[in-house]
């Protein structure tokens, strides 16, 4: 059985975490409460009534500090794994107990998904979840239904390896995105939530400033995803049994890798861009290169290149280049302005691809999604 601690990060939740606190200690005593800078109560008093040990920072540090210092503090202690949920009410301390049976899993991080239905939910919180929910698939090819909720299972001998450098509610996107770099298996658990009606909800999380936050560590781990740098592998990855003699099971592997029409349309941007950029003699290999960094479909980003095969492409790039720069079309083909202007006509080809990529890109992505769900939706009504 493993040994758990919950962990509660609190900054200026008055109105709630007396409740949260009481709640959780009908379901376990093992609680350390993280008082992240509040200034609305003195927490720590009301911890020592109830017994409850609480870890004051003496200014607002941010959400990931405090789970970082939980962190810290719980594995010194060797306990196995902290199950973090928020102060604010949204999650139900009465489904502590699911998480325990998905905490045998070596090394497993698990992810309280919550109950979108509710139509209180804000529209912000959809949108970010489904962002952060495409970005993970790209950096990590794991599906994760929830990547911005806050109620989770960390497996501390494990996390407390992981290089994080946000502090804030980034933390929670990269800690998850580096856990399945390091191959941890990220397990998803649907917890129920809450969401009062706007206006009686207090949360501290900034729809503008977070998820401005939140995107540049996606952009970061996205850089960092396409960079061939090795990573430590805290589980080792299981071998793929790949032979020459039986290609059959690899093939069915390349033809269904994230075949969902999201992952189809993401495989197309990415081969279509790349595709019209002029990368002469390198197109496929550079392709192939980014789809097997993204976990992205390798037949279709691989395939979908021809498409924009020479002299289509290049000739569309030229002109829009020729246009940008002398604000007509270029109308006239002969050696002179193809071959002896031809330093001209690389700038050109250079400059209308910029411009051209990802608008190309956009399209056929579009088209592949449109597709790919009328395809989906045609299998469904054949099936039922």
């Amino acid at each position: 059985m493993k040994t758990f601690c919950c962990v509660l990060p609190v900054y200026n939740n008055a109105g709630t975490v007396r409740d949260v606190i009481r709640r959780i200690l009908l379901q376990t005593n093992s609680l350390l409460v993280v008082d992240d800078g509040s200034d609305d109560m003195d927490l720590p008093a009301f911890c020592r009534e109830l017994g409850v040990e609480c870890i004051r920072h003496p200014e607002n540090r941010g959400k990931g500090e405090a789970i970082r210092t939980a962190m810290t503090t719980l594995a010194a202690r060797n306990f196995d794994y902290m199950i973090v949920l928020d102060a604010d009410g949204q999650h139900y301390p009465e489904d502590i107990p699911l998480f325990l049976p998905l905490m045998e899993e070596e090394g497993a991080l698990i992810v309280g998904c919550r109950d979108f239905n509710d139509p209180n939910v804000p529209g912000s919180s959809r949108f970010g979840r489904s962002f952060s929910n495409f970005w993970m698939k790209l950096e990590t090819g794991c599906s994760v239904d929830d990547c911005q909720s806050g109620f989770r299972a960390y497996p501390l001998a494990y996390t407390i390896q992981l290089p994080c450098r946000a502090s804030r509610y980034d933390f929670e996107t990269e800690i998850l995105t580096r856990a399945a770099w390091a191959n941890l298996p990220i397990r998803n658990l649907p917890v129920r939530s809450l969401y009062p009606p706007r206006g009686e909800r207090v949360s501290h999380f900034h729809p503008w400033k977070d998820n401005f936050r939140i995107t540049l560590v996606h952009m970061r781990l996205i850089g960092l995803r396409l960079l061939p740098l090795p990573r430590k592998k805290l589980i080792p990855p299981k071998k793929f049994d790949f032979s020459l003699l039986k290609p059959g099971p690899f093939l069915r592997y390349l033809l269904t890798e994230n075949a969902s029409p999201e992952g189809l349309a993401a495989a197309a941007f990415v081969g279509s861009f790349l595709a019209v950029l002029p990368l002469v003699g390198f197109h496929s290999v550079v392709i192939l290169y980014a789809a097997a960094r993204l976990h992205l479909n390798k037949m279709m980003a691989f395939n979908i290149q021809h498409l924009f095969m020479p002299p289509l492409a290049p000739a569309l790039c030229i002109e829009a280049g020729y246009f940008l720069t002398h604000g007509c079309f270029l109308t006239e083909f002969t050696m002179e302005t193809l071959w002896r202007q031809l330093g001209d006509r690389i700038l050109e080809w250079i400059l209308g691809s910029l411009v051209l990529a990802p608008v190309l890109a956009s399209l056929t992505a579009l088209a592949v999604w449109l597709t790919a769900l009328f395809i989906r939706s045609g299998m469904k009504r054949r099936q039922s």
